[in-house]
């Protein structure tokens, strides 16, 4: 007996064939219409709309649920779907960025035109989940689940309270939805970001000569960190070399007759696999004592690199259906299953080029091949 999540029977677990028709750029449209930027976007909205696309689809259970996230400033949400008992999870991230500048349309507004679909999220990753949806209408696959999770962009509160639930426990793989361009990625960099802080007193600009400089002093800093960075261009794997050091913003001016009393100084790093954090953390310490010994430094966020754990168990499912296997260079919540001890890989419609950039889009040819993958993948746990 199959149950949706009221604990009812799902009357339309046999009867997929009745479903009234919308092709993979109308879903997307309507995907792209629900506002998911993060912050500031409605998750739990978007779930609700999934949770009637996938019970139609004929799930045997869909729940939605809401994660507060650790700033305090939003909730996550995330919906997660089974047909049957799970051993292969499919994840697609429904949040994006905020909405960059230099859009000529509106970003919530869908476009479908001849060769593309363009709107906020239409390649990162949108796209893949109204693909996910145009396969499901006719293929329904057996032991698979489907979590549509948010707070991607910004953090991974939803993905790790996933993870700590009994829904994940006999998951065994995962293909994890980001715009790779039909390729598949096997691996990919880690993410750290950090944060200094620097405390004056503050005061008239007059006087400047006399008292410390927080400005001044983490821009020093700021300096020691890029040059830092430009050491580790030649180290590391030869597809990873470097460690991608972003020194992403200074902030704490008030005025130019000013001294401010404090400032704060953002960076980045992608580091590959095999880096030794621990030694890196120490150039960071003495670069900032050198500095001044008074920056106070707070790691933001730590995410590690990912690596598939078995890939011959993805060959022969996705064969010649994709481009190839490659490394990426961006981080993904691959990361956080592989860490759980889930074999994982990440592909997906669209071109990373296309993401976070304005006027996003994917291409219609995309979303076809990506339906056309799924429906293999579904196929294939069928047998």
């Amino acid at each position: 007996m199959y149950r949706s999540e009221t604990g009812q029977p799902n009357p339309n677990r046999k009867r997929l064939v009745i479903l009234a028709h919308m092709t993979t750029e109308a879903l997307l449209g309507r995907l792209i219409e629900h506002h998911t930027e993060n912050p500031g976007g409605d998750e739990l909205a978007i779930c609700e709309f999934l949770r009637h696309e996938l019970t139609t689809r004929g799930a045997d259970e869909v729940a939605i649920s809401t994660v507060p996230r650790p700033k305090g400033d939003d909730i996550g949400a995330y919906i997660f779907a089974r047909f049957g008992t799970p051993e292969l999870l499919v994840n697609v991230h429904i949040d994006t960025v905020p909405a960059n500048t230099g859009w000529t349309q509106d970003p919530w507004t869908p476009s479908i035109t001849t060769d593309k679909v363009t709107g906020l999220g239409a390649a990162d990753t949108k796209g893949a989940i109204a693909a996910i949806l145009t396969a499901l209408e006719t293929r329904s696959p057996h032991n698979v689940g489907f979590l549509f999770s948010g707070d991607e962009e910004r953090g991974t509160s939803c993905i790790r309270d996933f993870l700590s639930s009994q829904q994940a426990r006999d998951i065994e793989r995962a293909i994890v939805c980001e715009p790779t361009d039909r390729y598949a990625g096997v691996r990919h960099r880690g993410v750290s970001g950090y944060q200094a802080r620097f405390q004056g007193q503050g005061g008239h600009s007059s006087n400047a000569d006399h008292m410390p400089k927080p400005v001044a002093t983490l821009a020093r800093l700021a300096v020691k960190l890029d040059d830092l960075g430009q050491r580790y261009v030649s180290q590391g794997p030869d597809d990873m070399k470097g460690i991608c050091m972003n020194v992403a913003g200074l902030d704490g001016g008030v005025a130019f007759n000013v001294v401010p009393d404090a400032a704060t100084l953002t960076w980045s790093i992608r580091p590959p696999h095999g880096f030794d954090q621990h030694r890196f953390d120490q150039e960071i310490e003495l670069a900032m004592h050198n500095v001044n010994p008074d920056i106070t430094p707070t790691r933001l966020l730590h995410n590690p690199p990912f690596s598939t754990i078995r890939l011959p168990e993805f060959e022969q499912v996705l064969g010649s259906h994709i481009r190839g296997f490659i490394p990426l260079q961006f981080w993904t919540e691959a990361a956080m299953l592989s860490e759980a001890g889930i074999n994982a890989i990440v592909l997906g419609p669209g071109n990373i080029e296309q993401a976070h950039g304005a006027d996003e889009w994917v291409s219609r040819e995309d979303l076809k091949w990506a339906v056309a993958l799924f429906t293999h993948i579904f196929e294939s746990t069928q047998a």
